[in-house]
């Protein structure tokens, strides 16, 4: 690697919008982070997630035109 073209990678606090801190790498300047969602509060990973079924193109334009 080339010298003096790298930013600087340091350790920084992660504080999420629910209270949940965690320490992670990052190159953003300063010690602290703040996020709104984290893996404890995001929908996805708590189980809380809605699946929503989306038909596709043809299936909603067999549909509009009763085509079986």
């Amino acid at each position: 690697m080339k010298d003096a073209i790298h930013p600087d990678y340091h350790e920084c606090q992660i504080t999420c919008a629910c209270g949940e801190t965690f320490v992670s790498g990052t190159t953003a300047k300063g010690d602290t982070l703040r996020v709104e969602v984290c893996s404890k509060c995001h929908p996805f990973y708590t189980g809380k997630q809605k699946a929503v079924e989306t038909g596709g193109r043809i299936d909603k334009f067999n549909k509009r035109f009763n085509i079986k």
